[in-house]
């Protein structure tokens, strides 16, 4: 698998740099955005490295939206919000930060502002701690 070694996500999937991490399996990982919109705000990523949803593969992308549905079910359970974004950004100009394919799972409360990114490195403790209960709650759910 040739992975860019500039891109963040692959070093994450290598285990070069740290994540706060949820679940994986062979083709997938999810793990706490480390500068969330809100608290469980989850990317779920593929871990072969393809720059967009227009370089993906058709298996890769079906496995993060399999992963996306269980991660967003155990945020539901975990977070409670009002409801859940389900994001995916192709390209700079749609607001792509990192080349990686990678879904936004982000809760939502009713008056929440549209955002997609923030500035705001999240508490890693609170972070640690939801990771760690979203975990759980996929261990226990039989998905």
């Amino acid at each position: 698998m040739d992975r860019p070694s500039d891109c963040v996500f692959c070093r994450i999937v290598q285990g070069d740099l740290p994540c706060f991490r949820v679940c994986e399996d062979a083709a997938t990982l999810a793990f706490m955005d480390l500068f969330p919109v809100a608290d469980g705000h989850t990317l779920v990523i593929t871990k072969e490295h393809f720059g967009d949803l227009f370089a993906v593969e058709a298996d890769s992308l079906a496995a993060v939206a399999r992963c996306s549905r269980r991660v967003a079910k155990a945020i539901d359970q975990v977070i409670g919000p009002d409801g859940l974004g389900v994001y995916q950004l192709n390209r700079a100009a749609a607001g792509q930060t990192v080349f990686h394919y990678h879904m936004h799972l982000i809760p939502r409360n009713t008056g929440d502002p549209l955002a997609l990114h923030s500035r705001t490195r999240g508490d890693e403790a609170r972070l640690s701690a939801t990771a760690a209960e979203l975990a759980a709650a996929l261990d226990g759910s039989g998905d």
